[in-house]
Parts: C-alpha cells; structure tokens; sequence
C-alpha cells in the first residue's frame, strides 16, 4: 500500500506490511528494526510496542502495521530493516515531507 509522503508535527501516518517469503521454512524467525536518520519521531507497532531505535523487536505475523508519529517540523525518513535468522535483510525507507516545508516550496503566484 502507498504511504502518506507529507506530515504534520504530531500526525500519525499508517505503514500496512505484509511480510514476502520467498518459501517455508519451519525454523525461520523474523525481527524489525528501525533508525531515523533525519527528523524526529515514533515508531510503533499495531501490537503497541513503541520502538526504540536500532532495538530488534521479534516479528511473529506476517501481516501487520507500523504507525510513525511525527515530532518534528523537518523533513523526516526512517529506515526499517526485517531480517530473519539466516542472514538476509530487507530493508524500507520512509520519507516525510513537512506541510510547512511544501508550503515554503510553493511558488507566490499560486496564492490566489
């Protein structure tokens, strides 16, 4: 599902995730981690575990939603990495665009 790409300070964007497994492995064991190198915020998942960054959180669903809050009035982008128990990562960025931000970009003639 596509991502909201603008957000407010204090807005909650929904992330839907659907883990893709490349076959069925009976010991698999996956985990979810995530940094935010630009901006600030929140990133929680639906179970309402609030992350920590860079914490590995066990991922037990191969179906689920992360909800990232915003702290901030900058650009924002988070970086997600699933990795499972045999050594493969995938890994998601997120980019926010502030409302200020897009507001600053908008040329004057478009004040009508």
């Amino acid at each position: 599902m596509p991502v909201q790409k603008h957000i407010v300070k204090g807005q909650t964007a929904e992330i839907r995730c659907t883990l893709k497994r490349q076959g069925r492995f009976e010991d698999a064991r996956y985990t979810i981690r995530y940094f935010q190198p630009d901006g600030k915020g929140r990133l929680k998942m639906d179970n309402g575990t609030i992350f920590k960054p860079n914490d590995r959180y066990p991922l037990t669903t191969e179906e689920f939603r992360l909800y990232y809050t915003s702290a901030s009035t900058d650009q924002q982008t988070i970086d997600v990495y699933v990795e499972d128990n045999f050594g493969q990562t995938a890994k998601l960025s997120f980019e926010f665009n502030s409302q200020k931000d897009e507001e600053k970009e908008k040329p004057n003639g478009d004040k009508k």
